[in-house]
């Protein structure tokens, strides 16, 4: 049965999301949905990253000339920053997943994902080949072209060096022999058990992704290129396709995409690079007809006639010639047709005002328990609506014995169903996350999963109708709508969890010494009357006591805290441990994290319930901190792994607090970007250090703080230098931070030299040598700066492979009685990833006087 609901989800519904929230509706919907029916044009845009696509070329394709057109970006962003909240990594890209969802919603195109994972930014198209695995990832693509069988393929960038980030070069440089590969029978065979080969007519480039072409293409460039006209009006949606655009990016809120809607003349061009020629449109010479399929003909004729007598305020009326196309479509032996067979059922449910909803009580259920599902069948129009049967499929399969019913206006028909979750059901997790993965590339064994941009519905309900006699069956993802009382309605996907959930606070446990420290474990539990035993399983020289806790937890969602003694060797050395619950029989080792942002649903994932153990002598001298949160990182709680009390900053402690109580604080990343009220108070902070605190200021960017500057046109923090420098740049003295990616050590393997050996940062409390930088993670560091004062000391210097070399990742200087640091190292990533070097390198910098 999942086989089968899968098939479905790649031929006929690329994208079926539970929570989809329609950005149209009424007469504009409508429209959109009968237009579409009689368009067979295909476009596929391929891209590295979340926003990097085209948004304007999408929404015209798609809202514009009503064209199936999807979004191919090979990564989910996971190696981004994250300006609204502290997740990074994969659960990063689970947010930006969910926001490039929300964004299709708005500009009507469809999602697709390969396996690779963002691991950083690159320079090098090398690096990412070998990193992503080649054959892997050109393996995704060609599958996601021969799935959905596109007639142009649009990429983002040029496959060149002029391209700057190295996964963007090797986005275009797979692109270009995927064109090839997916109609060759020969790359991928396996693949042909689900799909045929498929050759896209043509390849293009879009204008504005990467630089211009080189003066060596000046001939190529002078030939006639097609555009699109992206600032074209739509007086049936209201926006132009460029508005539609801005909208859709704003929606990247994680990423900071928020942008101001500039209706105007826009247009795009391409360049042909692949295919048969074209010089006034994409399209020249494709046939995007129903006249392109045999059979097809009869069907354009039915749907032409269908266009021409719509009229919008009686939808209903088109229903008759909707019914005769029906048996038209569904006699034709082609994808695409039947695609297009599920686009005419939604269509007349469009025309009959059809309310189909399958709610489930609660969001979620555990294995062996039950849960009601209701579904609803609403008529809001004059249409004669019966109600035939119904099936519910995935995780049950099986007929939901509905009584047939009449529905006049405004009549509803319920089927209720109590059904028991099988007792071995797997638990919704992302399927992307649910086997261990790499840094580079995530591990999907099943070819039907690959490529889809969200997890299929555990379960969904197939409700067969008749409108006006015309047969219509409709797919319903069982989900929970509920309100939420600060934002109104909501909906989430419907989730299996483990009966418990074991979660660990910390990700991280660091022992400075061999002394034994406590360690916590939460255990919530998800039904009522959980029950079990709970361990930790350590690893050799490593002791945990008790051996093992019970615990009965009587309702569901109370949580027990439960408390072990861990004991680590005296040696210094990393490992892991992990937390198992044995309930009913069945180890439940996984905790849930639930993502909620105001838009996109909930997401519910299920991590490892493991701890990252690190054993390693780290001295500090620093006592109690203040934190001034930035763009939100994980900085304060791994700071407390070292011992420190560690304060979180308000505007008012900035304003009027007493600072002089820390002996250290810190700026948080992009603290100085997103927060006005530090730069505000940058005087105080500096009397602060004046008087002698010690100022440690994470890595700023020079990206504009104003929200309601362009987007892509930034705006240089430190351009030009300050007037008054105490008042106006980030340090006592000035410094300056360039803007872009040049200025950064991508590679986490990178040497590291110390141009100031005998630097106090570099021994003191802690003595620093070169085995501190390994097992680093994604990246040296970011933003470093490029000039500053003599009165700053460097204390480190780096460089990515063939690049030279930068000391303006670390410097520092004494400001009267204290010290000031700025220092552009990713600790952001390295402390709470538990890199034990990267702690003695911090404590050092809090210690520093």
């Amino acid at each position: 049965m999942r086989s089968f609901l899968l098939l479905g989800i790649v031929f006929l519904f690329p994208y079926s999301p539970a929570h989809a929230q329609r950005s149209f509706s009424g007469a504009a919907e409508i429209e959109q949905s009968l237009t579409k029916l009689n368009e067979l044009g295909t476009v596929l845009h391929i891209a590295a990253h979340p926003d990097d696509e085209r948004t304007p070329v999408l929404a015209y394709f798609a809202r514009g000339r009503h064209m199936r057109t999807a979004y191919l970006s090979l990564t989910r962003g996971e190696g981004g920053q994250n300006l609204i909240g502290p997740e990074q990594g994969a659960q990063l890209g689970v947010i930006r997943t969910q926001e490039l969802l929300a964004g299709r919603q708005i500009d009507g195109a469809t999602q697709f994902f390969s396996r690779a994972i963002d691991f950083g930014f690159t320079r090098t198209a090398e690096e990412t080949m070998e990193k992503w695995g080649h054959d892997r990832i050109l393996s995704d693509i060609v599958w996601v072209i021969r799935r959905y069988r596109p007639d142009v393929i649009i990429l983002g960038f040029s496959g060149t060096p002029r391209d700057g980030h190295g996964q963007h070069q090797a986005s275009a440089m797979l692109g270009k022999e995927a064109f090839a590969a997916a109609g060759d029978p020969k790359m991928f065979p396996e693949q042909l058990k689900y799909v045929q080969v498929w050759q896209a007519k043509r390849l293009a480039q879009a204008a504005m992704f990467g630089p211009p072409p080189p003066p060596g293409a000046a001939a190529e460039a002078a030939a006639p290129e097609p555009e699109a006209d992206i600032g074209a009006f739509n007086p049936i949606l209201g926006y132009s396709y460029e508005e539609l655009a801005v909208l859709s990016r704003s929606l990247n809120r994680s990423q900071g995409d928020g942008a101001m809607r500039r209706p105007g003349a826009s247009k795009t061009t391409f360049t042909i690079i692949g295919g048969t020629p074209a010089t006034r449109d994409l399209f020249d010479g494709i046939d995007t007809t129903w006249n392109r399929i045999p059979g097809g003909r009869p069907v354009k004729a039915l749907l032409d006639e269908v266009l021409r007598t719509y009229e919008p305020a009686h939808p209903e009326k088109a229903i008759p010639a909707l019914a005769k196309v029906r048996p038209l479509m569904a006699a034709i032996d082609d994808p695409l047709a039947r695609e297009k067979l599920a686009e005419v059922d939604e269509a007349i449910a469009l025309c009959a005002g059809l309310f189909v909803e399958a709610q489930a009580r609660q969001y979620s259920v555990a294995p062996g328990d039950s849960v009601t599902v209701t579904t609803t069948v609403l008529n809001r129009s004059t249409a004669q609506v019966s109600l035939q049967s119904a099936r519910v499929e995935g995780i049950w399969d099986q007929d939901a014995q509905a009584k047939p019913a009449t529905l006049g206006y405004n009549q509803s028909a319920e089927i209720q169903l109590n059904l028991k979750v099988p007792a071995n059901q797997e638990y919704t997790n992302p399927y992307w996350l649910a086997k261990p993965y790499s840094a580079n590339a995530y591990q999907i064994d099943d070819q039907l999963l690959i490529g889809l941009p969200d997890t299929p519905a555990a379960a969904q309900m197939r409700v067969r109708l008749t409108v006006d006699g015309a047969p219509v069956e409709l797919v319903r993802p069982v989900r929970y709508r509920y309100a939420d009382r600060a934002i109104g309605e909501r909906v989430r996907a419907f989730t299996v969890v483990p009966a418990v959930a074991v979660n660990l606070p910390e990700p991280v446990a660091l022992f400075p010494d061999t002394a034994a420290r406590k360690v916590q474990v939460s255990v919530q539990a998800n039904v009522a009357n959980a029950k079990g035993d709970l361990r930790l399983e350590v690893p050799a020289g490593w002791k945990a006591e008790p051996k093992s806790q019970s615990f009965e937890i009587a309702l569901a969602g109370e949580t027990h805290v439960m408390t072990f003694d861990v004991t680590p060797p005296a040696g210094e050395t990393t490992a892991k441990i992990l937390a198992v619950a044995r309930v009913s029989g069945r180890d439940i080792s996984s905790g849930t994290k639930v993502i909620a942002y105001s838009h996109f649903p909930a997401q519910t994932l299920f991590p490892p319930a493991e701890i990252k153990v690190v054993r390693s002598n780290i001295k500090v001298t620093a006592k109690k901190v203040g934190y001034i949160m930035g763009a939100g990182d994980e900085m304060p709680e791994a700071l407390r792994q070292l011992g420190l009390d560690v304060a979180l900053l308000s505007q008012g402690d900035l304003e009027q607090g007493d600072l002089s109580r820390f002996d250290a604080i810190v700026a948080g990343v992009r603290a100085y970007n997103v927060r006005a009220d530090i730069r505000a108070n940058q005087p105080r902070l500096l009397n602060y250090v004046k008087n002698g605190g010690t100022y440690i200021v994470q890595y700023q960017t020079g990206d504009s703080p104003d929200p309601t500057a362009p987007r892509g046109q930034p705006v240089p923090v430190f351009q030009q230098p300050p007037a008054n420098p105490i008042t106006t740049n980030l340090g006592p003295y000035p410094f300056f931070v360039p803007i872009g990616n040049k200025y950064r050590i991508t590679v986490e393997e990178a040497p590291v030299k110390f141009p100031n050996a005998d630097s106090p940062l570099l021994q003191y409390p802690n003595h620093i040598n070169p085995k501190d930088f390994d097992g680093w993670v994604q990246e040296r560091g970011v933003s470093f700066a490029v000039q500053w004062d003599p009165r700053y000391q460097t204390v480190l210097s780096s460089q990515d492979p063939g690049d030279q070399a930068l000391e303006g990742g670390e410097i520092w200087a004494r400001y009267g009685k204290g010290v000031y640091i700025f220092t552009a190292f990713s600790w952001f990533r390295q402390l709470p990833a538990g890199v034990p070097g990267a702690y003695r390198l911090f404590a050092n910098l809090l210690s520093a006087k």
